[in-house]
């Protein structure tokens, strides 16, 4: 009677891989990392052990787990990933996940199989795997969600997911209808890398969950060149950078052809990116990202028309005209208004006015009793010192004041946008405030932009305001002396006192006799009760 003598672990591996070598999507797992034999290909394998299965699997005196199970599972208690952004609800890790973490959370040594009484020895003292992608610890907050219901109710909370049953075959949810780190990795096949269960290659695998424009411009369709799927820098938002701005930067700062250089607008005096390394991952109000107002995945190149949102800010929430956040911003004023209009904690008043209002909504509000035409048409019909093509029916971008000084609505090279400026509050132009500023085209620069400085129609021709010239040339006093740029709201002023943008500046205009206004009497006429630069004026009319 001859004796059979059974083969090897890695003879029936090789067996199988060779069957399978008409399936082009299959690489044995002997020529993988997880080969963790003496034999294996990978920098961690054991000292002498040759079976390869063992470390994860057992024909006899396995555990109660399948699939024949040879590890206990960890008894980690882990931080889960949590995100404003997330609808789903990620709870402990459970099915195939708990199993992957008995050696990717570093907990349990490598070696440490229910089968052998002994701990299998690894080569070069190696226990538990290296820190890094591989050992996630147990604190999964810096990782790719796992262990959540995927199903059609997910869905309808968030659109931009694909529905579950879109769901390519290669993407399998568990029994649970959970995402486990299975529906992304096969253990056993590693050609696609990184036991990828489909190619990634022009983000395939990520697009087959997450429903991504395919409008969006083509630099932002690499998932990765934003992303890091594990051991995030960021946290939550999975980023290959600690912070958004960061990450942005990583292309945004003129070394990549097409990206302009946003990195030198966020290094000028004023900036509107004010994320700190220091804040928790996702900042509380007070502080602006990038992603405020681009939603990066749904960008797009083109020209709007004022008051129309652009195409780069992309399908990104707001704040509509009555206060009330709104999924999908039409204007780009609703977009500003997340952050200055009723939650305005982070605004500070460059002017001391009379009347001082920080929330723009109520400024620009087209029941406000004077305002610079943001939200529709102004009320002022004659304004004769405007520049063509500006009329009195105009409709402006907030972007048309703040903005970069250097970007192309500016006159220069660089990226236009709310990023930076050289002037501030973010200005696209130079508008000087201060008391006794001898005027000229460049300190008031930005009013200039709009409206003719000289000429039959000018600011300094008096048309308007038969003293424009005298207060501002002769007296040195500055535009916002008087005039309040944003708008005075209806809460607050009147159409007698408050037309035309007038709201005096408090550390310039002083009282007389208790009085500090301007009463409107008509088409280029009112008069003053205050006193100026030690001037007196007593109802003086004009």
């Amino acid at each position: 009677m001859t004796a059979h003598r059974l083969p090897s672990v890695a003879t029936l591996l090789a067996a199988v891989s060779f069957a399978s070598a008409a399936h082009a999507q299959m690489q044995s797992v002997v020529i993988s990392p997880h080969n963790l034999s003496a034999s294996g290909p990978g920098q961690i394998r054991a000292t002498s052990e040759q079976e390869i299965c063992i470390f994860c699997h057992t024909p006899h005196n396995a555990t109660a787990i399948k699939p024949l199970w040879n590890r206990e599972l960890p008894t980690s208690s882990y931080t889960v990933y949590s995100s404003r952004s997330l609808d789903a609800q990620p709870g402990q890790p459970t099915g195939a996940s708990k199993l992957c973490l008995s050696c990717h959370d570093g907990t349990i040594a490598l070696g440490n199989v229910v089968s052998r009484d002994q701990v299998i020895s690894m080569a070069a003292g190696v226990t538990v795997l290296p820190p890094g992608a591989s050992n996630l610890g147990t604190d999964l907050s810096d990782d790719h969600p796992i262990s959540f219901v995927y199903d059609s109710a997910l869905w309808q909370k968030d659109l931009k997911l694909v529905h579950p049953s879109g769901l390519p075959s290669a993407l399998k949810l568990d029994p649970n209808q959970e995402l486990q780190c299975t529906t992304c990795h096969d253990a056993h096949n590693n050609v696609y890398g990184d036991f990828l269960t489909m190619s990634n290659l022009t983000s395939g695998l990520c697009t087959s969950c997450h429903n991504i424009s395919s409008t969006t411009i083509t630099s932002h369709t690499s998932c990765a060149s934003c992303h890091k799927t594990h051991t995030s820098p960021s946290g939550p938002y999975l980023l290959g950078h600690e912070r958004i701005s960061t990450t942005c930067t990583g292309c945004h700062d003129g070394s990549h052809p097409g990206a302009k250089n946003v990195a030198a607008d966020l290094n000028k005096f004023s900036v509107h990116d004010t994320e700190s390394p220091v804040d928790p991952p996702e900042p509380l109000f007070g502080h602006a990202t990038c992603a405020d107002c681009h939603e990066p995945h749904s960008m797009k190149t083109g020209l709007a028309v004022a008051p129309a949102i652009q195409p780069t800010l992309g399908t990104i929430n707001g704040v509509n005209v009555s206060g009330a956040p709104i999924d999908v911003a039409q204007n780009e004023f609703q977009v500003c208004f997340k952050c200055h209009a009723d939650q305005n904690a982070i605004s500070q008043p460059l002017v001391p006015r009379v009347i001082a209002q920080l929330n723009t909504r109520l400024e620009f509000a087209l029941n406000a009793v004077s305002f610079h035409p943001v939200e529709g048409p102004g009320k002022n019909a004659n304004v004769p010192s405007l520049k063509a093509p500006w009329t009195t029916a105009s409709v402006m971008y907030c972007s048309d004041c703040h903005n970069s000084n250097t970007g192309t609505k500016a006159g220069g090279s660089g990226p236009n946008g709310v990023h930076g400026s050289a002037f501030e509050p973010l200005l696209i132009a130079r508008y000087e405030t201060a008391d006794q500023t001898i005027e000229n085209a460049s300190v008031y620069a930005l009013c200039y932009r709009c409206h003719n400085r000289t000429g039959n129609n000018g600011i300094l021709s008096d048309k308007s305001f038969k003293l424009h010239k005298k207060h501002i040339v002769d007296e040195r006093t500055p535009c916002s002396a008087c005039h309040d740029a944003h708008g005075i709201s209806s809460l607050q002023g009147n159409q007698t006192n408050n037309s035309n943008l007038i709201n005096f500046d408090l550390s310039i205009v002083q009282t007389y006799n208790g009085q500090r206004k301007w009463v409107d009497l008509g088409l280029y006429h009112g008069s003053c009760t205050l006193t100026c630069h030690g001037e007196q004026h007593n109802n003086e009319d004009y």
